[in-house]
């Protein structure tokens, strides 16, 4: 049996749909999986030891119907985007069946809970939604393990793709990493839209006179990312990517949430992760920039706010 996945298109909601994922593969047992998605979305998949193909889906509509015509038939098609271009594949993939994932049909419950749902409804199963899953690169794994640690890592991640209302200010997050430069060392993260605010931080590090950082924003690919993040020991964000990746990788972690829905997209089973929001009339606005111009949800939480929930873990 053949089986092809296309893939949400956002790096969280890649990590966010691996438990319904590796429900396809054990209901199609000895199947072969092949996964389509954006550039970010396929890379925490591609040592994943059960998929046998990955692909990158070009935006261009004739780009669709040459690599659907390439791919051949399938058994079955599990689409996890409800786009006008995912539509558009669905009519060009030759499979028996097709089923496409639609935000209408699932609602009030966790994202992770959303895409396992989907997929039990389209084989009339009761699968649980499980861990969150990424199979590393050894090689990487390999590497670590000839450098020793000098003391705890701190991790820092600033940036939120979804758009500015996501995002914390670089002077609060700054503020904490000075705090707790004594106690770890510390690494910027983040994606190449995401360096200015990155360069924010490590600023006013350097103007407090921090030395022990590094600042690997824009120049780590996602495998590189994961391996970083697996490594903290501590690690304060936004709702992000990232965010989802220290989920999958234990790591003890403050979630600073504004405009968007934690019930939603907070960590997946991470007994050691706390949100950090002020619940405010306007919450959840889920705008990319704030419509009522104070950006609340984001201003008044400060780094004590965060600090006090870090001595909370007693790590």
């Amino acid at each position: 049996m053949r089986i092809l996945v296309e893939l949400p298109t956002w790096l969280g909601d890649a990590v966010m749909v691996t438990p319904a994922l590796e429900n396809i593969i054990s209901f199609h047992k000895d199947s072969e999986v092949v996964l389509i998605g954006t550039s970010t979305s396929i890379e925490i998949f591609k040592n994943h030891p059960h998929v046998s193909q990955i692909r990158v889906l070009d935006k261009r509509y004739l780009s669709l119907f040459n690599l659907a015509r390439k791919l051949g038939k399938f058994d079955k098609f599990f689409s996890f985007r409800n786009s006008l271009r995912s539509n558009v594949l669905k009519l060009f993939i030759s499979s028996g069946f097709k089923y496409q994932y639609k935000k209408s049909n699932f609602q009030n419950c966790h994202q992770v809970e959303k895409y396992n749902n989907f997929i039990n409804k389209s084989l009339n199963t009761e699968f649980s939604a499980g861990e969150l899953t990424i199979y590393s690169d050894n090689s990487l794994k390999e590497i670590s393990n000839e450098k020793i640690k000098k003391q705890p890592m701190l991790g820092i991640n600033p940036g939120a793709s979804y758009g500015n209302s996501k995002r914390w200010y670089p002077e609060e997050f700054a503020k904490v990493a000075v705090d707790l430069s004594n106690q770890y060392d510390i690494t910027i993260i983040g994606g190449p839209n995401e360096k200015e605010i990155a360069m924010d931080i490590e600023k006013l590090l350097v103007k407090k006179n921090v030395k022990n950082y590094q600042n690997l924003t824009g120049i780590t690919n996602i495998s590189e990312l994961v391996h970083s993040i697996s490594n903290f020991d501590l690690f304060i964000t936004g709702d992000s990517g990232s965010m989802h990746i220290a989920a999958c990788c234990k790591v003890p972690t403050v979630s600073i949430f504004g405009p968007t829905r934690s019930a939603e997209t907070s960590q997946w089973k991470n007994e050691k992760s706390i949100i950090l929001k002020k619940n405010l009339d306007c919450q959840p606005c889920m705008k990319r920039i704030c419509p009522l111009k104070h950006h609340n949800c984001m201003k008044l939480i400060k780094a004590k706010d965060v600090l006090i929930e870090v001595e909370s873990f007693n790590l």
